[in-house]
């Protein structure tokens, strides 16, 4: 389930059930991103376009963001390619549509799959 952290120009998203933590927004900018603050995400911390770029960053498609500002929204790739991790998920770019076990669909522009078959949250 997502949880929207919404700020002056871009509100943000996250799914902890498909994160697959790998600390790109940890990393990309820890004034918006801090994993032991409550709200862990603050976007009016930074400016829209780096909370975007750091976003994008996230391979598994647990961050996405929405500009407020009319800023660019991200454009999925056009082309889907399917690039496996080593000893990881297989990480998905383009026009993805995710089937959930519930059968909900959302549609991704990037996606990590699980290889394994051992995910609780599966196909993530």
């Amino acid at each position: 389930m997502r949880k929207v952290y919404r700020g002056r120009d871009v509100e943000v998203s996250f799914d902890l059930d498909i994160c697959i933590h790998v600390g790109e927004c940890l990393r990309g900018d820890p004034n918006v991103f801090k994993l032991r603050r409550r709200p862990w995400a603050l976007p009016d911390e930074g400016s829209p376009d780096v909370v975007a770029e750091v976003v994008e960053r996230c391979p598994s498609g647990a961050l996405l963001y929405t500009r407020l500002d009319g800023g660019r929204q991200e454009e999925p790739r056009a082309t889907t390619t399917v690039t496996p991790m080593l000893n990881g998920p297989l990480i998905v770019t383009g026009v993805i549509e995710v089937r959930r076990e519930d059968g909900t669909v959302e549609t991704l522009p990037r996606a990590t799959l699980c290889r394994c078959g051992q995910s609780e949250h599966k196909p993530f």
